[in-house]
């Protein structure tokens, strides 16, 4: 699947993930992207226990997903197909 320039992917390593080249600064480091199969569901469940969006809902290659923000700062990402 081609994500385009500035995208790698890997996978069948136990682990799929993905580096991303950006001129931004990296806050975080690694962002940790879990699976849930209702992402509208999960995310008012993580804006009611606190989380707060970083990235709403959007689309990309192989599904749709948001990113936000724990009460201890971490970026994660929910993801669905």
């Amino acid at each position: 699947m081609d994500y385009g320039p500035d995208y790698i992917a890997f996978s069948e390593s136990g682990l799929d993930g993905g580096f991303e080249k950006t001129d931004d600064d990296i806050v975080n480091g690694a962002l940790v992207v879990l699976y849930h199969k209702d992402l509208e569901s999960i995310r008012s469940q993580v804006i009611q226990a606190g989380g707060i969006l970083s990235v709403d809902i959007f689309s990309y290659p192989g599904g749709r997903r948001f990113q936000f923000l724990d009460p201890s700062g971490n970026e994660l990402a929910v993801w669905s197909e």
